[in-house]
């Protein structure tokens, strides 16, 4: 039981590390001497590497923040879990955590699906960030359904 519970936990931090990288790295769109992320546009031009905010475009605010959430419920839903493990009686279901856990899966799949469908056109392809966000929600998903189904024993 107790590699069971180590092995959620290094799962559950290991998601938590692809949703900072996602959140953070800039490479969300790339294109030639071109990168774009959720917070700033980038341009290499003669050696230099120039950057300007990001647009002020709805859908734009609606990733960084739903990106955001995502972070702040994986985050919670560690915390809820270290002490769910301390403080749950025996045979308890680690619910509170799952149901944070799925939430901050369901919104990175909503971040990540924003961004698909409405990124610029002149998107000559897609970055390991996005990647790295599409990477991260199946595998919040699965660790929710982790939690659903374990159970504390002593």
């Amino acid at each position: 039981m107790l590699l069971i519970l180590l092995g959620v936990l290094i799962m559950h931090l290991i998601i938590l590390i692809l949703l900072i990288v996602s959140t953070a790295a800039s490479a969300w769109s790339v294109g030639g001497d071109r990168s774009t992320d959720l917070w700033y546009s980038c341009l290499t031009t003669n050696g230099g590497y120039h950057c300007k905010p990001a647009s002020d475009e709805d859908w734009l605010q609606a990733v960084q923040a739903l990106m955001i959430l995502s972070l702040l419920f994986c985050f919670f839903s560690l915390i809820a879990f270290v002490y769910q493990l301390f403080r749950l009686v025996k045979g308890g279901r680690f619910f509170f955590t799952a149901i944070f856990q799925i939430l901050a899966s369901v919104f990175v799949m909503c971040g990540a699906i924003i961004y698909t469908v409405m990124s610029p056109d002149d998107v000559t392809q897609f970055g390991y960030a996005y990647v790295l966000a599409w990477v991260a929600f199946p595998l919040c998903l699965i660790s929710g359904l982790i939690y659903i189904v374990l159970r504390k024993k002593e």
